[in-house]
């Protein structure tokens, strides 16, 4: 298998990139799954792994399906919304494993980290539009992270209001 193939089989995860409409949040939806597995496999830290290694071998892989292309950011590279879908829920993944909770019972937060980090990652507020406009492939990936990390800080937040201020 050639590097560019390989390069666009784990870039668009398996061909899920070239789903329509909006291969985004396919992408975020195919991240759910993975996550849940990830984390009753190894918890927290493993999840976390995962999305250090997504980053990393992400950055690789949009470069190689980038080199010669007008396009830096292809619709069909959707490895960066699952490292960023990832790290949204991180919000729930470190408080159930910490816990020893089962992170189904967490469903609301699995919820709100889906629906910020698509809203994050579309809309592109501060720092995620700052790292969409950087060039090259660590921009692709590090936009999708900065909105996982606003999400899980969201995801963060609601729950602190549902559990604190409504008592839930």
């Amino acid at each position: 298998m050639t590097t560019h193939r390989l390069a666009r089989m784990i870039g668009t995860v398996g061909g899920v990139g070239y789903l329509r409409p909006a291969p985004g949040t396919w992408g975020s939806l195919v991240a759910l799954p993975m996550a849940y597995a990830l984390h009753q496999i190894g918890g927290f830290l493993l999840l976390a792994l995962a999305s250090v290694i997504c980053l990393v071998i992400g950055v690789w892989a949009a470069e190689a399906m980038t080199r010669n292309r007008e396009d830096m950011d292809p619709s069909e590279f959707v490895l960066d919304e699952v490292a960023g879908q990832f790290v949204a829920l991180w919000a729930i993944s470190y408080p159930a494993w910490a816990h020893g909770i089962d992170i189904t019972v967490l469903w609301p937060g699995w919820i709100a980290a889906f629906v910020l980090f698509r809203l994050f990652d579309i809309w592109k507020p501060g720092p995620v539009g700052w790292a969409d406009r950087q060039k090259g492939a660590t921009g692709v990936m590090m936009d999708d992270i900065i909105a996982g990390l606003l999400a899980a800080i969201g995801v963060a937040v609601l729950a602190g209001i549902a559990h604190g201020i409504l008592g839930l």
